[in-house]
């Protein structure tokens, strides 16, 4: 119902900045909450920040105070500011959105990949 593309990986030095964005498609409208996800090498996916339909925000303590989540005024694209890199946000970021349209669903991106360096 939902398909999500994400975009802005790449490589970093400690201490920089990236923006990651996911663009959804199709029945944006159910879409209740977005997020990000990351997984690192050896490690689970887990939880980076969320968004909601009325905007209040979620963030991995891990991230709290550098990571920045925000979406556009159509809600169809959801970025995810982040400052203060350090080498362990280095991972695969995901993109998720849940909603309900005629039944609950979870939707995933590709992924993009960000490397931090020391």
């Amino acid at each position: 119902q939902v398909q999500l593309v994400e975009s802005g990986g790449g490589l970093v030095q400690a201490g920089e900045s990236l923006r990651l964005t996911c663009s959804a498609s199709g029945s944006i409208f159910s879409i209740s909450d977005m997020g990000w996800y990351r997984q690192a090498p050896g490690k689970q996916r887990e939880l980076v920040a969320r968004i909601f339909r009325l905007g209040s925000t979620d963030y991995a303590d891990s991230v709290k105070g550098r990571f920045t989540i925000f979406r556009d005024n159509a809600g169809s694209s959801v970025y995810l500011r982040m400052n203060s890199l350090k080498p362990e946000d280095t991972a695969v970021y995901y993109c998720n959105a849940n909603g309900y349209f005629g039944a609950d669903f979870s939707s995933w991106g590709q992924g993009t990949q960000v490397t931090v360096s020391s």
